[in-house]
């Protein structure tokens, strides 16, 4: 029984306290004054009065109702009824009287304000939640008082104050108060289910399915909610309503239904809270980031970005809307039926709120079904102490990833339902009964939406019926007000009295005294065994969630165990790799344990090592996939076995398993230990029962240690029914045998918890105590990793002490590992002791036991790490020492590593041969490479080496991965490191490699990748490791090279403009402010270096005499040989000058003050002094002005190299010199120093001569007017067609070419052609790409000119018929610029140069194309993505379209040299694809860069004299570690490699050498290719010394030696093909498809590693031989030469080598067996060669070019796309064409044609295949003689072409195989040639005509026949 009302309140209006603009309530009067004992009176009611504030209001309002909701300190929660009314008052401005004492009637005679009205309110206080009880009482007296009815106010309120009625029950009370009223309150029929009324119902109308599913999810999940409305009623009825659907699940955080307004901050507590506000506040609640907002008006449900509510689990989410929607919205269902049912209406409120409560009440019961077999009673007496098995709950459900459910099992709520429902012997309700008998059934209508509106029926009757059991009666008699009041009738306005407290008091005092002597009510409490359900194991597997595991995967694993234990160890090692796969899966986890309990005797199985190796195995298998929280169990059930399973190590020394499988995280997991402790201790408790209550014991086997129903069904039923029975039983008992049971059950948890410190300490303490490695890692010493989502919050603040302080300092110590230890040992006992009721002294003497324990543990551990040390290690492969270079050391020994195989497949044998990966050995890092050196896993490559290197400087990408080892048990630790030599190292660490020593070896590798200065470097550092690394502080032998050294560098930094003063090192302005930076030098900066003293320029003045001699030092370093031998002047001749030569070689640069990054000596033109180069050098970028780095030689044309200009330059350069200007600006005059710059140099070119005056008409004199030759007209076109190529299409062409522009040129075509010297009136030398028959400019698709520009191609037939801005007369000059720079700016039409922009490639783009290059050869991961295909990775690379442009651009510029036109190239800052065309030019254009010494030439004179800067992009030093490794250099060997795969007779080093300076030129093994320039290379004394100090013969400082030295020993950087042909200018083809990529992005070596370390492979080779050597004495059985090759293990080249090595070879072993002095090979190849000439000579066969064949049917084609020739075997493909003999008198023999034909013809991708040519006479049409023509016939193209003479290009016409009919012997017809035999003569007839031919004699005739012949036949 309890009071209907505690309290009743009157509050009213304080009109003393009034401050301001808000006013307070007060109480006026409060019944009964004194608290009951039971129930204190709440504080603060007079705020929730007036929730928005206490105002006096000028009109009355209505009377209102509401209920707030006030918690008290014991969270009991207090209703709160107020009954609010206004009462008039006068304006209280002017009357400062007291409200009590103002009487209405006595209106005061001055002038009346507007009378006001205060709120007055009566409240309600109790307990019980009846609001339309306390509605109607409230209303009773409101009405008494206002219609002033007889009954006196204190009795109703008397008789309020004293009704008593029962809590629950489902009982019905009349009350009535005695005024004339009578009630009847119905109270529910148990009161642990929620009252809800019809506010559900109304909650889901007022925001809809979805919303209020959100607002569910986030109250179970512990989020904020806030519910905004104007009514204070539908506030409340909103919280209930959303309390009353969390059933079974109580909500225990803040709730607040009305929230007053002066209480708002409490929104922004930290906890979660359910709270009501008035709409009025809304403004106030916008700033609330981490609250929901329900908008109860407007329907809406507002969730803020940084919260995100977990939903429901899937199924579950659809399946409880769907239900919601047919229990709101049933018409949705038939809405689409052709016959809908006449009458389908939701169920009245009341009914429909109870059907949704139904609903979720279903819900839960889906969600919680099974809870109860995952309880631990750990404690029985004297109260039930329960733990809820989460993990394993999860686990069986798999539901383990789901975030809502986690979240709720974690929450506060869920802790609160198991401690309440968690007792096994209490009374029980609808969701005990749900739980227990209702699952199956669940289950099966599942899918059936309308069983389960059935079932949901069923349980919404039972649920109204509670609260409604006597649903008729509703006899209600309330008197209401006679009519409301009207809103300013003064008759109406009697204040509320006062009233007699002593009355009301009296009639209180009489309740309670009659109370006392009514006998006490006695309800008799149902307690019952509350029943379990269902167990959870069978609904898994009707899920079918649980992961399939067929019974031959367990039967596998039952096989395994039996060969280990039986000693079959080969038949287990063979099943080992299956039975680690089947593990994944729970069921053969289970198995597993479940088999090595058999073993298991006594507690103990000792095993044998090989065996001991396998289980252990097994079981880290088992556990790796486990989570840390184990939600199958198999931890738990493992956990006994790893104690069980051990190996004897020695005498008295054991080695149990579990020093074995200590690396998983479920060890450290709190939570694990905590359920497994309770586990046991229920198991030890029920056999403590059983005991006493059956006199037997049953000793629990350890296999039924687990909490879930895997292991034990029966035997939990059992522990909780005996927890029932024991507890019904206990009242029974007698005290004595109370505290009995108590104190054995204190002791069973006491005993357990002993039993756990030992065991926990044996899977914390690593068996190395000195690897802190688990803790470390998982952190028992680190809070945050712990609590790791998992863990409730309870557990967290358990762990959030943080530890002493001496601690976390020094790791390894033991003493360390022992201290976290015990640290987490104390935790965990300290929690389950204090939740399992263990007594103080026993706990106190835990804490002292379990130090000891980890003590003695230690102790028992150092033995066994000490012995386990001693064993032979099993099967681990010995670690292989690396082969190291001279002055190469190791920086740290080998760490053992695994391997692992990337996306490449060769090596894993996934395209057939042996899987060589993974690999187990050891990685070294030396101070020059990181090796990595082992042997396969698999036993059946075990013998063969693996190495795979790669140079430490040439690192791009270091990543750390975590990779799982198919073999192993652990996820290790590893490294992905990625190399720019197209390698990639992916190695996982080996168990035994301590973590930190993984992370001092990455320390270690990026010191040694970004040195801080570049003498940190190998090649600096090489070999002197004792010594500093700042070398020339040492005493130096060659002291004058330094002295100049420095004197240079000294003089440099005085005379440096100011521009560099600040800057210590050379650092370029950054892109952004490169313009910038250079508009800022002012004409007074420009005036500094003008001021320079003119005599200091000559450069003897500068060398003092003794240093003279290292002048030619310098000489030979700016290549002036190579200037020399092109005719471009030499130093004597630049010192004093001489007028005739054209150029001079300008050393005003010597002291690198005009620019610093080019060479000391340049080539400029003769008229240009020094003065005027400074100036001009201003307006290029990087002052890297135009200078001249090759002539041709006959047409002597010059190419010219810069930077582009500055923005500010360009139009300056090409504004017309005539244009009027304000007096002479600066601009102006660089302007025309740049065009006399421009004009001198065309002026050199000896097709230019001046007769006269610059630019005018005059000066075209009459030897201009004359037409060049034919052969320029041929030429013509098809230089304009590659200049559309390269530009672009005609729309791209910038302004300079305007119209106009091309008017005016037009008018002067007939002035300008340039006569063509005598020399060059021959047809220009020169193999051309094009194809005879098929048009001028078949060899050239204009199309890819337009696509590079990205625009339309002009014309369909790519013809050059209107080529925009192709001059009919050639430009003596042709700049190729950069299109962006050339805007803006008319060109002058007189001016003889022309610029032609084009599109550069960005060196970002080439550092991003890299990057994707590497990705695509080098893949990191194997991949079946279509997407992801090697080819597909390789085009979006679009490495290959930069290569094709440069090599395009190239071209263009070769055939513009070609025709006597000089080119500038004047890209970007000229120093990356400038310096890229510039040598691909020379290259194709001078047959001496073709040579080894020529290629080194030229590498030295444009990559490193001109200032490359190799250190920066290759990202060498810290400093330039963040600009990125940009191949720009690279990218030039790419298409040196591509020319030579298309001309392989061309030159003389091989593709090897390409490579070689590939890999070493990013390897910094040499100091070749270091630093940025010539200056700075001077700076650091490292330009001179090669020459000067040889101290170690064998550390090679440059490249270009060690290569020299190489080539004397082995031909392997020789090109045996080598077989050049005069003055022969290649044209390469450049488009995509006659690219091939380069294998040396591709190839590898896995036997001994990259092979351009040559005496590392040579070594190597030795040694493996000398192995081999021992086997050779065991004669008897022939050993077999046969050897298998694998493409990516051995080295082709050594294995199966060419022809001519081999010989070589051979050569070489028989003079060492005859004795002889070896000869060199380069000797013994050059005898061969004047053998064979002088044979050739001898023999005179003029026909073709005598060579070396080695097959006489060898087609003899110079040009060939790859090595091999085609059409031949492998053995005859070396072509050793000697020089070309050419006879002039001899007619050519078909089928031998010259080379050079062949040569220029031939082509990949239309492929000019002659089968057969040759000269026949040929009868022109009617009345035509017949002329001799050149025939060619084409098996390929299926054609007969002919040619006017055998040299030409294009055929004069086509014969189409497809046409003839027939090819008969004819006889001769007028006008045939004399002297040729009858027979000779035969007839070609085709569909159109008869051709008549005649071949020179009748065997010749016959062969043309047949070839013919035969070529129909074969179509």
């Amino acid at each position: 029984m309890a009071r209907l009302a505690d309290y009743f309140v009157v509050v009213g209006y304080d009109l003393d306290k009034r401050g301001g603009s808000e006013g307070q309530g007060h109480i006026l009067q409060r019944f009964p004054e004194k608290d009951w004992e039971d129930n204190p009176f709440p504080q603060g009611i007079e705020l929730f009065c007036q929730p928005n504030g206490w105002q006096l209001v000028p009109e009355r309002e209505r009377p209102s109702f509401f209920v707030s909701v006030l918690t008290d300190i014991n969270s009991e929660r207090h209703y709160c009824a107020c009954f609010t009314f206004w009462e008039g008052l006068d304006n209280p401005q002017l009357q400062k009287a007291e409200a009590s004492e103002v009487d209405e009637d006595e209106v005061p005679g001055l002038v009346q304000p507007a009378q006001v009205f205060a709120p007055k309110s009566l409240v309600l206080v109790s307990r019980l939640d009846h609001t339309e009880v306390f509605r109607n009482c409230l209303g009773l007296i409101y009405t008494v008082h206002v219609d002033s009815l007889s009954v006196p106010l204190e009795t109703v309120i008397g008789n309020l104050l004293t009704c008593v009625i029962p809590v629950a029950g489902g009982s019905q009370r009349t009350i009535t108060l005695g005024a004339g009223d009578r009630q009847v309150i119905q109270t529910p029929i148990n009161d642990s289910l929620p009252v809800s009324g019809s506010s559900v119902a109304h909650l889901f109308r007022q925001l809809g399915i979805v919303n209020v599913l959100y607002l569910f999810c986030a109250a179970l999940t512990e989020h904020k909610i806030l519910f905004l409305s104007s009514s204070y009623q539908r506030l409340t009825d909103a919280c209930r309503a959303l309390l009353a659907i969390m059933f079974p699940l109580k909500y225990s955080f803040t709730y607040v239904p009305i929230l007053p307004g002066k209480l708002l901050e409490v929104l922004s507590t930290p906890t979660p809270f359910i709270i009501g506000v008035n709409s009025f506040f809304r403004s106030e609640t916008q700033e609330l980031l981490d609250v929901i907002i329900a908008d109860l008006d407007g329907g809406t449900v507002t969730i803020p970005e940084c919260v995100h509510v977990s939903l429901l689990p899937d199924p579950l989410l659809q399946q409880t809307q769907t239900a919601l929607s047919m229990v709101l919205d049933p018409e949705l269902e038939i809405a689409d039926h052709a016959f809908p049912p006449s009458s389908t209406q939701p169920s009245t409120l009341k009914v429909q709120d109870k059907e949704i409560r139904a609903v979720f009440l279903w819900l839960f019961g889906q969600l919680f079904h099974g809870y109860r077999w995952c309880l631990h009673i750990i404690r029985i007496h004297p109260e039930p102490v329960i733990r809820f098995h989460k993990a394993a709950f999860l686990g069986q459900r798999a539901l383990t990833e789901d975030d809502f459910l986690m979240k709720v099992l974690d929450g506060m709520a869920f802790a609160g339902f198991i401690s309440e429902r968690g007792p096994p012997y209490r009374p029980t309700d609808l969701f005990d009964d749900l739980i227990a008998n209702q699952v199956e059934r669940i289950r099966q209508e599942e899918c059936s939406p309308h069983k389960v509106m059935n079932h949901i029926k069923e349980l919404a009757e039972q649920l109204f019926k509670n609260e409604n059991p006597y649903p008729a009666v509703a006899m209600h008699k309330v008197q209401r007000p006679a009519e409301s009041p009207g809103h300013n009738d003064p008759k109406n306005l009697a204040i509320f009295p006062p009233l007699d407290d002593v009355t009301v008091q009296l009639f209180i005092d009489h309740a309670a005294a009659k109370l006392k002597t009514a006998p006490p009510v006695v309800k008799a409490e149902l307690r019952g065994m509350v029943p379990s359900g269902p167990p959870l194991g069978d609904i898994v597997d009707r899920h079918g969630h649980v992961l399939a595991n067929s019974a031959r995967r367990l039967e596998v694993v039952r096989n395994c165990i039996t060969y280990i234990f039986d000693n079959k160890m080969l038949e287990a090692k063979k099943l080992m790799p299956a039975v680690l796969r089947a593990l994944k899966g729970r069921a053969a986890r289970v198995c597993l344990t479940q088999e090595l309990n058999q073993h298991v005797l006594q507690n103990r199985a000792v095993l044998d090592d090989q065996q001991f190796d396998y289980i252990v195995r097994m079981m880290n298998c088992t556990l790796q996939d486990c989570s840390h929280m184990d939600e199958h169990g198999i931890a738990a059930v493992l956990l006994p076995l790893v104690t069980a399973f051990c190996r004897k190590l020695g005498a008295g020394i054991t080695q149990f398993a579990y020093s074995c499988v200590q690396e998983h995280m479920v060890w450290t997991n709190m939570q694990f230990w905590e359920a497994m402790f309770y586990s046991d201790v229920q198991n030890h408790i029920r056999a403590l029962y059983l005991e006493v209550d059956e006199g037997e014991q049953p000793t629990p086997s350890h296999g039924q240690q687990e909490s879930g129903p895997a292991a034990g069904g029966q035997e939990l039923l059992g522990a909780l029914e005996l927890a029932s029975e024991q507890s019904r039983l206990w009242p029974t008992l007698n005290k004595e045998q109370q505290s009995e049971r108590v104190q054995k059950e204190e002791s069973t948890v006491f005993s357990q918890a002993i039993h756990y410190a030992n065991r926990m300490s044996y899977l914390l303490l690593p068996l190395d105590t000195s690897k802190n490695r688990l803790l470390n890692r998982s952190g028992i010493g680190d809070v945050e990793s712990v609590s790791n989502s998992y863990v409730t919050n309870s557990i967290a603040g358990s762990m959030a002490e943080s530890y002493d302080t001496e601690s976390g300092f020094e790791d390894a110590e033991s003493s360390d590992v022992a201290n976290s230890v015990v640290r987490f040992i104390n935790r965990f006992v300290d929690k389950v002791c204090n939740e399992s009721g263990v007594t103080n002294e026993h706990l106190k003497a835990l804490h002292t036991m379990i130090p000891d324990i980890v003590q003695m543990h230690i102790e028992t551990l150092d033995a066994v790490h000490r012995e386990s040390k001693r064993l032979p290690p099993i099967q681990k492969p010995k670690l292989l020492r690396p082969i190291l270079l001279a002055g190469e050391e190791l920086v740290m020994d080998g760490m053992r590593v695994h391997l692992i195989s990337d996306g490449r497949e060769e090596a894993t044998g996934a395209m057939g041969g042996p899987p060589l990966l993974p690999a187990e050995g050891a990685i070294f890092l030396t101070t020059y490479r990181l090796i990595f050196k082992g042997t396969p896993n698999d036993p059946l490559v075990g013998e063969q080496v693996v190495t795979r290197s790669f140079p430490i400087a040439s690192l791009t990408k270091e990543k750390r991965i975590s990779v799982s080892l198919s073999m192993d048990q652990f996820i290790q630790e590893g490294l992905q490191l990625r190399s720019c030599t197209f390698q990639l190292l992916k190695i996982a660490f080996d168990e035994e490699v301590a973590s930190d020593l993984a992370e001092v070896f990455r320390k270690h590798m990026h010191k040694l990748r970004y040195p801080q200065h570049v003498q940190g470097t190998f090649a600096f550092t090489m070999g002197q490791s004792g010594k500093t690394l700042v070398e020339h502080k040492t005493k130096d032998k060659n002291q004058s090279i330094k002295t100049l050294s420095k004197n240079l560098v000294k003089s440099a930094k005085r005379t440096i403009g100011r521009q560099y003063v600040t800057r210590k090192k050379y650092s370029p302005p950054t892109w952004e402010n490169r313009s910038s930076q250079q508009s800022e030098l002012d004409e007074d900066e420009i005036s500094v270096s003008e001021e320079l003293d003119q005599g200091s320029l000559t450069l003897s003045s500068t060398i003092r005499s003794s240093d003279r001699q290292t002048m030619s030092n310098v000489v030979e370093r700016a290549c002036c040989r190579d200037y020399q031998r092109l005719g471009l002047g030499t130093l004597s001749n630049s010192l004093t000058r001489s007028k005739n030569e054209p150029f001079r070689i300008s050393t005003v640069n010597r002291m690198y003050t005009v620019c610093k990054s080019y060479p000391g000596l340049l080539i400029v033109p003769q008229s240009i002094p020094d003065s005027t180069i400074q100036r001009i050098s201003r307006c290029y970028r990087q002052n890297r002005f135009p200078v001249v780095c090759w002539r041709n030689s006959r047409t002597k044309a010059v190419l010219l190299r810069s930077a582009g200009l500055h923005a500010k330059g360009v139009v300056g350069f090409f504004k017309s010199p005539n244009a009027p200007s304000a007096g002479p600006s600066q601009a102006d005059s660089t302007s025309l120093e740049q065009e006399k710059y421009m004009q001198a140099i065309i002026s050199s070119m000896p097709s230019y001569s001046e007769p006269s005056g610059r630019n005018t008409l005059s000066g075209f004199t009459s030897t201009h007017m004359s037409i060049s030759d034919s052969s320029d007209k041929l030429r013509q076109p098809k230089i304009g067609a590659l200049m559309k190529q390269v530009m672009g299409g005609k729309e791209d062409i910038p302004g300079t070419f305007s119209r106009g522009a091309l008017g005016q040129r037009a008018r002067v075509i007939s002035l300008s052609q340039p006569r063509v010297s005598g020399k060059a009136r021959n047809p220009p030398g020169g193999k051309w790409g094009s194809i005879r028959g098929s048009g001028r400019l078949s060899a050239y698709n204009p199309e890819v000119g337009n696509r590079l520009s990205s625009k339309e191609s002009p014309q369909p037939n790519g013809g050059p018929s209107e080529a925009l801005f192709l001059r009919q007369q050639r430009a003596y000059l042709y700049i190729i610029g950069d299109k962006t720079q050339l805007k803006g700016g008319k060109q002058d039409s007189f001016q003889q140069w022309e610029v032609v922009p084009i599109e550069v490639c960005d060196v970002r783009q080439v550092k991003n194309s890299f990057k994707k290059l590497m990705k695509a050869c080098v893949p990191s991961s194997a991949t079946s993505e279509s997407s992801m295909t090697f080819h597909r990775c390789l085009e979006e690379s679009e490495w290959m379209c930069l290569l094709h442009r440069v090599l395009q651009v190239s071209v263009l510029v070769v055939e513009l040299l070609d025709t006597g036109s000089s080119v500038m190239v004047s890209l970007e800052d000229g120093w990356d694809v400038t310096t890229q065309v510039v040598s691909l030019v020379q290259l194709l254009s001078d047959p001496y860069y073709r040579t080894l010494d020529g290629f080194r030439l030229l590498v030295e004179k444009e990559w490193l004299s001109f200032g490359h800067r190799f250190s920066h992009r290759g990202a060498q030093t810290l400093a330039s570690q963040s600009s990125g490794f940009t191949p720009v250099f690279l990218q030039f060997l790419d298409c040196v490699h591509q020319i030579h795969l298309q001309f392989p007779m061309e030159f003389e080093f091989s593709q090897y050498y390409l490579k070689f300076l590939a890999y070493h030129y990013v390897s910094n093994r040499f100091r070749t290719f270091l630093l940025d320039s010539d200056y700075e290379r001077i700076e650091l004394g490292v330009l001179y010394e090669e020459k000067g100090e040889r101290k170690n013969p064998q550390v090679c400082k440059s490249v270009w030696d060690y290569i020299d030295r190489l080539n004397k020993k082995t031909p392997i950087f020789f090109n045996y093909m080598f077989s050049p042909e005069d003055e022969e200018v290649l044209r390469p083809y450049s488009f995509i498809s006659n690219l091939k990529v380069w294998d040396f992005y591709t190839e590898e070596t896995l036997s001994e590693g990259p092979s351009y370390d040559w005496e590392l492979v040579q070594r190597g080779r030795q040694e493996r031989l000398a192995e081999e050597v021992p086997d050779k004495p065991d004669t008897t059985t022939p050993k077999s030469q046969r050897h298998i090759v694998w493409p990516c293990y051995d080295s082709r080249s050594r294995v199966v080598p060419d022809a001519i090595t081999k010989l070589l070879q051979d050569l070489q072993s028989l003079e060492a067996e005859l004795g002889l002095p070896p000869e060199k090979w380069k000797d013994t190849w050059d005898k061969i060669k004047a053998n064979q000439r002088a044979e050739a000579k001898l023999e005179n066969r003029p026909s073709f070019n005598s060579s070396l064949l080695m097959s006489s049917n060898l087609s003899h084609q110079r040009r060939s796309q790859g090595v091999y020739l085609p059409e031949s075997g492998v053995g005859s493909s070396i072509n050793l064409a000697m020089d070309y003999e050419a006879s002039t008198t001899s007619t050519p023999v078909a089928g031998r044609p010259s080379t050079s034909t062949l040569y220029s013809q031939f082509q990949s991708t239309e492929s000019e295949n002659r089968s057969f040519e040759g000269i026949l006479y040929k009868k022109g049409a009617l009345l035509k003689p017949w002329k001799p023509r050149w025939f060619v016939l084409d098996k390929t193209k299926h054609q007969l072409r002919y040619y006017e003479t055998r040299k030409d290009k294009d055929c004069t016409g086509v014969i189409e195989l497809a046409e003839v009919e027939s090819v008969i012997p004819a006889t001769p017809t007028m006008g045939a040639p004399k002297h040729i035999e009858e027979k000779a003569f035969f007839d070609l007839k085709t569909t159109k005509r008869v051709y008549n031919f005649c071949a020179q004699d009748r065997p010749n005739a016959q062969l043309w026949m047949d070839s013919i012949q035969s070529c129909l036949s074969d179509a």
